[in-house]
């Protein structure tokens, strides 16, 4: 008779060690994990779990909503452990389906975990619809910062490769290429706000060539103005001539 643990987390980022130490410290021997949503029907290691279980084994999880998606499906998955002479303990919950007290218990556990199941989806809904009212899709927050974007731009006019930009910025190849074409369709939204914070760039001085020195233009001598003295042809400058 082995103790089989299941464990779930809802999403590679999440991680089940918790559930895992619990379980091995249980006495687990083996433990099979899936990464879905309990909303998910695909589990994979659920169904081979439940092959690789015998009669009179026992599977442990760490608390009963890692198990089913609703209180049908628990109910169903552990009515088939109790035929198959499998033990079905929740190592949080303290349930233990082989007394009427045992089972009671675990119909309201379930029920417990369904609602709570049920409330997490609606506030999600309510959340998204929040965010669309407000011009938001509800995504999450972009890699590609302003500071990114005009490294990126930088290093693209220098030709680099969009590998080598990704690499260098540390991001992946589909958000550099997203965050570049978001640019190109809105250049004023990024590139030109913060061009216009950064500090202005002084400008060189404009020397200008040494001032020449003009020669001076030589200037005619002034005519000279006869005098009104001066003696008339065919007449005498003497009074006494003309006696």
């Amino acid at each position: 008779m082995n103790m089989v643990g299941y464990a779930r987390v809802s999403t590679f980022e999440q991680d089940p060690a918790l559930q895992h130490d619990a379980l091995t410290a249980a006495g687990a021997v083996r433990v099979f994990t899936d990464y879905a949503s309990g909303a998910t029907a695909a589990r994979p290691q659920l169904i081979a779990c439940l092959d690789f279980l015998r009669p009179g084994d026992t599977l442990a999880v760490w608390r009963i909503d890692r198990l089913g998606r609703s209180v049908a499906d628990l109910t169903t998955i552990v009515n088939d452990l109790g035929a198959r002479g499998i033990q079905f303990p929740s190592l949080t919950e303290a349930i233990d389906t082989t007394t009427v007290g045992g089972e009671l218990v675990f119909h309201i556990f379930a029920a417990v975990a369904q609602m709570e199941r049920r409330l997490i989806s609606e506030r999600t809904r309510a959340g998204l619809a929040a965010a669309r009212a407000r011009g938001r899709a509800g995504r999450r927050p972009t890699v590609m910062t302003p500071e990114r974007l005009i490294a990126a731009q930088a290093m693209r006019a220098q030709g680099m490769t969009l590998i080598q930009i990704a690499a260098t910025l540390g991001i992946g190849r589909s958000s550099l290429v997203r965050g570049l074409a978001q640019a190109s369709a809105e250049p004023d939204s990024v590139t030109v706000s913060n061009a216009l914070e950064q500090p202005a760039i002084a400008l060189p001085e404009q020397v200008l060539p040494p001032a020449q020195e003009l020669e001076p233009t030589p200037v005619a001598p002034p005519t000279s103005v006869p005098d009104v003295g001066m003696q008339l042809p065919g007449r005498s400058t003497r009074r006494g001539a003309e006696t």
